[in-house]
């Protein structure tokens, strides 16, 4: 006698349930996803945090506040994901962003027919600190890490040896840059903005894009694909330099002057390189986005304004972020490693 089969489900594909669990799955290990999602998860704990101790969290004074104090950082780790993505380095900036406000307010000096001659030479010096950069790098074979650090080093002796405090004057009208805004959007972020979907249309929408992945990816392939590998670095290059430049501009502008400590002050070589940490760009380059980058710049200032609120000491301050900054890399790291099932 037979005995009726029972019919199975096919094992080649996957149960509803099972197709939605792995698309969920597959969207928690995009770095971009994940990091905009632990910045909705930061703003809800800073709520609480914040409410327990008998305070208002983002409130409209305090978002303008993040969007004007993110925009410079913003700006320079833009151009950092643009050299961390072909595989390079850039340690040069802080010191670039100091040079580049003292540029700027020198030749300024407080006129407004000035503006257009200082934006010029800033953009010009920066370009020519990145030319330097790249060229070091690819032609002298030097490590991005020594070649950009010794950049750094000869910039800061040029403006400690000319300057010991804050020199020439930024024009009112060019001050708009650093506080006005348009409704609850400050110009500062519409700067910001503007840069990163410029970045965002150069990596996904040009072959220079192209190729600034697939010199990250593998430098050698690229190079035996055709690719002229030695460019593309000094082009990312000259363009993180302008970047820099760009903050050194709103900088002036914000303080009125320029400041020979400003881009140190702000520590804007390592929390760029922070920022596109935690956005989830690999450091070994090829992989990451400009939109990862966007919101690390976003989750570190959600993050200060939560330990400004709760008057936390600095100290502590430095230890979360480094702990957040390392956590981020471990799991991206092991995501990479992660075999497929």
């Amino acid at each position: 006698m037979n005995l009726p089969v029972r019919a199975r489900r096919p094992t080649g594909r996957p149960t509803r349930s099972g197709a939605a669990h792995g698309g969920l799955a597959a969207r928690l290990r995009e770095p971009t996803q994940v990091v905009f999602l632990a910045l909705l998860g930061l703003v809800a704990v800073g709520y609480v945090l914040v409410a327990l101790d008998g305070g208002q969290f983002l409130t409209m004074e305090s978002v303008v506040g993040i969007q004007q104090r993110s925009a410079a950082l913003g700006i320079v780790a833009i151009g950092q994901t643009l050299v961390i993505l072909a595989g390079s380095l850039d340690l040069s900036v802080a010191y670039l962003i100091s040079l580049a406000s003292l540029v700027a307010a020198e030749t300024m000096a407080g006129q407004d027919g000035n503006i257009l001659p200082a934006v010029a030479a800033v953009l010009a010096v920066s370009m020519l600190v990145g030319l330097v950069n790249g060229l070091i790098i690819t032609r002298l074979r030097v490590h991005a890490f020594i070649a950009t650090l010794g950049v750094a080093l000869v910039i800061k002796g040029v403006v400690d040896h000319l300057y010991d405090g804050p020199a020439g004057k930024v024009p009112e009208s060019f001050q708009v840059l650093g506080y006005s805004r348009i409704g609850p959007v400050p110009v500062s972020a519409m700067l910001w903005a503007g840069v990163a979907v410029a970045a965002w249309f150069l990596l996904s929408r040009t072959r220079l894009g192209y190729r600034i992945y697939a010199v990250g990816g593998n430098e050698e392939v690229a190079r035996l694909s055709g690719i002229r590998t030695g460019r593309v670095i000094v082009v990312t290059h000259v363009l993180c330099s302008v970047c820099a430049g760009i903050a050194g501009l709103l900088l002036a502008a914000r303080l009125g002057a320029g400041a020979p400590t400003v881009g140190t002050d702000g520590g804007y070589d390592l929390e760029s390189i922070a920022a596109v940490v935690l956005g989830g760009t690999a450091l070994a380059g090829g992989k990451g986005g400009v939109a990862g980058t966007v919101g690390g710049v976003l989750l570190l200032a959600v993050l200060d304004t939560i330990f400004n609120q709760l008057e936390v000491n600095s100290f502590v301050k430095d230890v979360v972020r480094g702990v957040v900054i390392v956590i981020a890399v471990a799991v991206y790291a092991r995501r990479g490693t992660r075999r497929p099932a």
